[in-house]
């Protein structure tokens, strides 16, 4: 059994109001550690110390200390990947193989932020004799982030390290389904040398009180959140009134636009893999896979072939390719939404469990698959965070296009297909932040990664991601000039 706490001010301590809430194993429901449910007094004194911690300049002007804290957090977390891909397979439940590999990103994304934080340049202009525009870039200050169950690790850090290298101090709180893995890593970084105190807080609560005030305290000037488009229009709307930067990843409905010069049971176990990647609950999961007429038959059975074939079960077993979901509630709200969509579908192609009985029996479902050509569907436009697939055809490029961007989402989309030209032209017309060509599920550190319309707000990873918690300031002077 694990206790989670909060960290504040660089102390361990409980909620103010000594409340706990526990963590459980999805796999079979049972309670594997708890954590302090807070309220909204704790969440203000964690503002308050970041605020006090980045008002000092030992932590927000010194690029070499943020530096060398970032590169020794991520020693740290490498001599403890195995302990930490354990405990969020026991918290999430996603298979253990899936789960050192967000830690192992994770360390990959820390290092590259380290790397970046001694340059942040600015410019300096003179636009008239002696008359000096210089420009440089400055942490923006207080950060809120928050993290969602998912991928906790890589989605704690992707806002983490930007916001640290820049000079940002920070408020995070976690999902309380993964309240003890988001603990474990902190834990890591507070013990750093030359980590102040006040610079990073943890603040856990099962409510939402905590995460509101984030979004409304006017000593947050920066909010990262992961999560539901339907959440990300209630921070819009919760933060206009501060007007603070908001750095948002909201959700997707990838499509897959698969041309009939490919291998068709190679690209079938690509996206069957990439449909269930943490059992469908992620946002650039494949969910959408749209085929051309002349390969459309073949592909289908393949695909359903591939599904019927994903080895589901705890995270731990060998041979497990997908484990349960997230908890007991969210596997039963999903399936029900499965389940309208397989009443309403034209054809159901593979027909997956959908139901579970009590939260002892696991959180599993297994992959469905159906056959729709209506892309006005409810079921085609709604993000349905779980194993649901929906393969579509298409006559031409055009209708490719056409379909593919009928979507208010524009996260991430994928090209397969042999012909170089025609992959390009099809990446260049989708209205998608990501779009990968014979691949899928593909993130790394170097690259931002983000959405068009309805997906979100900003750039995470890569150097951009730098901006959503910077300001950019211009100093003017006039100096004058020597008289000869």
């Amino acid at each position: 059994m694990i206790t989670a706490l909060n960290f504040i001010n660089g102390q361990w301590c409980p909620s103010s109001t000594g409340a706990f809430a526990t963590s459980s194993d999805p796999v079979n429901g049972a309670a594997i550690g708890s954590f302090s449910d807070s309220s909204l007094i704790d969440g203000k004194f964690a503002v308050d110390a970041a605020k006090i911690a980045f008002e000092k300049p030992q932590w927000s002007q010194n690029p070499r200390l943020r530096q060398m804290v970032l590169l020794r957090w991520a020693d740290s977390l490498e001599k403890n990947i195995e302990t930490l891909a354990i405990l969020l397979t026991r918290e999430n439940g996603k298979v253990v193989a899936q789960s050192r590999g967000e830690i192992i990103s994770a360390i990959s994304e820390i290092r590259y932020y380290a790397g970046l934080t001694r340059y942040m340049p600015g410019h300096i202009l003179e636009v008239e004799p002696g008359v000096f525009s210089m420009i440089l870039k400055e942490p923006a200050g207080v950060a809120g982030i928050i993290v969602p169950w998912n991928a906790p690790a890589v989605l704690l850090i992707r806002s983490l390290a930007p916001a640290l290298a820049t000079g940002c101090t920070a408020v995070i709180k976690p999902s309380p389904q993964t309240a003890l893995i988001t603990a474990a890593l902190i834990k890591e970084l507070i013990s750093i040398e030359g980590c102040i105190n006040g610079v990073v807080n943890l603040v856990n609560e099962v409510s939402s009180e905590v995460a509101s005030y984030l979004t409304t305290s006017p000593d947050v000037s920066v909010l990262s959140f992961t999560g539901s488009n339907e959440v990300g229009q209630k921070i819009m709307a919760a933060a206009a009134p501060t007007m603070k930067k908001l750095s948002l990843e909201l959700g997707g409905k990838s499509a897959c636009l698969v041309f009939p010069d490919v291998d068709i049971d190679s690209v079938a176990s690509h996206l069957a893999i990439a449909s269930t990647v943490i059992s469908g609950q992620q946002c650039t999961a494949a969910r959408r896979v749209l085929v051309h007429d002349s390969c459309y038959e073949k592909f289908k059975i393949s695909l359903a072939s591939k599904l019927r074939n994903i080895r589901v079960g705890p995270g731990f077993d060998v041979g497990i390719q997908m484990g349960p979901m997230i908890d007991f509630r969210n596997a039963n709200v999903v399936g029900r939404q499965i389940e309208e969509a397989m009443a309403s579908a034209d054809e159901v192609v593979v027909r997956g469990i959908t139901k579970i009985a009590a939260p002892g029996d696991g959180a599993f479902l297994t992959p469905t698959l159906i056959a729709h050509q209506d892309c006005k569907a409810s079921f085609i436009q709604e993000e349905i965070f779980g194993p649901l697939v929906v393969i579509e055809r298409f006559s031409d490029e055009a209708d490719a296009v056409m379909r593919a961007n009928d979507s208010i989402y524009g996260l991430s989309a994928s090209v397969w297909t042999r012909d170089g030209a025609l992959s390009m032209r099809i990446a260049r017309a989708l209205k998608n932040g990501t779009v990968w060509i014979n691949d899928h599920n593909k993130l790394i550190a170097e690259a931002e990664t983000g959405g068009y319309r309805q997906s979100g707000l900003g750039r995470l990873h890569g150097y951009d991601a730098l901006i959503d918690f910077q300001e950019i300031k211009h100093i003017y002077q006039n100096v004058g000039v020597i008289e000869q």
